[in-house]
């Protein structure tokens, strides 16, 4: 059996802000229990909905040290099983007490998803679930492939992990100022540089995990070619055209029992495959209608 952690910034049904969560939510659950045991990891913010946050079981906590010059910062580790797969949370309340998961400030936000990822690494030999995939997803999980080959490179845990990047959208990196990374990552000079992670004189997360993952895929197989092109692809075409032979295009899915349009709360004619032309039709004529009723008492 594989051992697989989905690390992530967000996922239904605890925190959502789009597409992202969406996958990160659907997919372990429909990969086969028998071949793969499946764990998810988010930061365990405080604007998770208090049905779930209440069912949260403490595990553990440690310290670890952060960045240049901090040592001793809390990581605390919650778990709760969501339809029959085993989520993991990381909580400090000084970066993830907040009433949604992204904030105003870039830098603030590339600091706190540093230390998520840090503390992703640190927290799995303490768990013992020990990852043979680590699956990230978006910048905000980009610096865990670059600590697997530096902070964590000699720590034999991870001898034989793999990681996978995906890039569910190309156009946010998590870029700022090279001095801010280098004292909140405390890597080695020699890594903030063009083939590494240095992006236009700032640094760029994004770019570390592509740089570093053992693979990297995306969203379709077109936005996979579309991305290597200058067009598409936000200034890192040229790296993605470099790795192109580890870069694969997966179309997403749909969560079927979400979409499922005999039991969809939100369309108001339900179908099912034996009568789905019909009663879309059905369903055109009763939205139709509805607009015309709309524009009508608008323009009245």
């Amino acid at each position: 059996m594989k051992n697989i952690l989905f690390a992530t910034s967000e996922c239904v049904p605890f925190v959502k802000t789009g597409g992202l969560a969406d996958v990160v939510g659907a997919l372990p659950k429909n990969l086969n229990p028998n071949e793969y045991d499946v764990r998810v990891i988010i930061p365990d913010y405080t604007c998770i909905p208090y049905e779930y946050r209440n069912q949260f079981r403490y595990v553990t906590h440690f310290y670890m040290d952060y960045g240049r010059h901090v040592e001793n910062v809390h990581v605390g580790i919650m778990e709760y099983e969501y339809e029959g797969v085993h989520f993991y949370f990381i909580d400090n309340e000084h970066y993830f007490k907040c009433d949604r998961p992204y904030s105003d400030s870039i830098r603030w936000d590339i600091e706190r998803y540093i230390f998520f990822c840090k503390a992703v690494l640190a927290a799995m030999p303490i768990i013992g679930f020990h990852p043979d995939i680590i699956h990230c997803h978006d910048w905000q999980t980009g610096m865990i492939p670059v600590f697997l080959h530096s902070t964590f490179a000699t720590h034999s845990f991870y001898w034989g992990t793999k990681s996978i990047m995906t890039i569910h959208n190309l156009k946010f990196q998590g870029v700022w100022d090279m001095r801010h990374f280098v004292y909140n990552t405390n890597l080695p000079d020699y890594m903030f540089t063009p083939d590494k992670l240095e992006f236009k004189k700032d640094a760029n997360m994004l770019k570390g995990g592509l740089v570093y993952a053992d693979y990297i895929t995306t969203v379709s197989e077109t936005y996979a070619e579309e991305i290597k092109t200058p067009y598409y692809g936000e200034q890192l075409d040229g790296l993605l055209c470099a790795r192109s032979r580890s870069l694969r295009g997966i179309l997403n899915g749909i969560d079927y029992d979400v979409y499922n349009p005999q039991t969809d709360p939100k369309i108001t004619v339900h179908y099912s495959i034996a009568d789905a032309i019909p009663q879309k039709k059905r369903q055109r004529k009763h939205c139709s209608k509805n607009w015309d009723y709309l524009w009508t008492k608008t323009n009245s």
